[in-house]
């Protein structure tokens, strides 16, 4: 039924399309998601045989949909649209009007008289990770467990060279199943290029991996919770993308790349065999090792912050960005150590 419905709209859309001369003045536009399911009928010359394709926009361009779905919402005279902006890479121009209806909503309900940082920065949250939960803070020990996770997290993004901005750390549970989350900020370069150093990708793996690592710093490898299943899922992703499609292990197994988007297979021919999928392993694991090492010893070296950190989280449940840099100047009140894989407080000081 369902081939039979897509055949009778396409066969109506052709026909309405024939009604039209080539010398009407008429333009005819569709939009869609799959550009790849269009059938060749359709793309014929004389039919839809343009295509103009609309990226997700930039900061620029985010701030003047902003602006256009702002109309006629009584923003408050503080509320910089431009950090807004900034703060929202990746959205979609449906996504920052949903974003601006939420924060509208979040402030009727609070009978404010406008929308304000508060109730944006509330939206940006509820639509990027889900609504808050009044259940499960109850617990000390849970919420304990769960300040130590994500201040390793951040504090990891804090001390990693060249890695996204930590704007945002807590303990508040969500409804995506997160206990808490670090909210990090992309630069424009890096989203807009698709372009991602190994030094980057590198911080990605030892960031991810730095909740579990506190865990087992402050509880033992015995008490390790299941709370890093999605933090470790990640971390393999972006090491085998790292061997496979990215060329990083190109001494070992050449400068090529083994599979596609689609995994070794998928839909297309295999890329590798049986034997070198054994050795894309070992790459993996050697990649993964590594990045557990330096996530680590930075957290050693770097434990007064993230307690310190850990604690203002148990008292304040969010920190925000501007807290987090002046926690770490206090720490490395000259600057973080450039070009350092393993950032110490002793190195700031000297």
């Amino acid at each position: 039924k369902e081939q039979q419905a897509m055949k009778m709209t396409l066969n109506q859309l052709l026909v309405e399309m024939d009604g039209f001369s080539s010398t009407g003045q008429i333009v005819v536009l569709a939009g869609t998601n799959r550009p790849d399911t269009l059938d060749s009928a359709l793309l014929r010359p004389g039919r839809f045989d343009r295509r103009v394709p609309v990226d997700l926009p930039d900061v620029d361009g985010r701030l003047q949909i902003l602006k256009v779905h702002a109309r006629g919402k009584p923003l408050a005279d503080d509320l910089d649209m431009m950090m807004i902006a900034k703060r929202t890479t990746g959205f979609s121009g449906a996504s920052l009007a949903n974003l601006l209806n939420e924060a509208a909503i979040v402030a009727a309900r609070k009978d404010a008289t406008e929308i304000g940082y508060e109730q944006v920065d509330y939206a940006i949250d509820r639509v990027t990770v889900g609504m808050q939960k009044t259940t499960g803070t109850s617990f000390p020990a849970r919420q304990r467990l769960v300040a130590y996770h994500e201040a390793g997290h951040a504090v990891m993004g804090l001390l990693s060279p060249d890695y996204d901005l930590v704007t945002k750390v807590t303990v508040i549970p969500r409804t995506n199943g997160a206990g808490g989350f670090t909210l990090f900020a992309p630069s424009e370069e890096q989203m807009s290029s698709g372009l991602y150093s190994k030094r980057y990708l590198k911080g990605q793996l030892a960031v991810a991996l730095a909740g579990r690592v506190i865990e087992e710093i402050v509880y033992g490898e015995d008490m390790v919770t299941t709370g890093a299943s999605g933090d470790l899922q990640q971390v393999r992703n972006i090491a085998r993308r790292m061997v496979t499609q990215w060329g990083y292990s190109m001494k070992e197994l050449g400068a090529t790349s083994w599979e596609g988007d689609q995994g070794n297979g998928g839909v297309g021919p295999q890329g590798a065999s049986a034997e070198t999928e054994n050795r894309i392993n070992e790459e993996v694991i050697k990649l993964v090792a590594d990045a557990y090492e330096v996530c680590k010893e930075t957290m050693l070296a770097n434990r007064d912050i993230w307690e310190e950190l850990t604690e203002m989280l148990l008292e304040e449940e969010t920190i925000d960005y501007t807290q987090m840099e002046t926690l770490i100047k206090k720490f490395y009140p000259d600057g973080l150590p450039k070009g350092e894989r393993i950032v110490r407080p002793t190195l700031a000081a000297a």
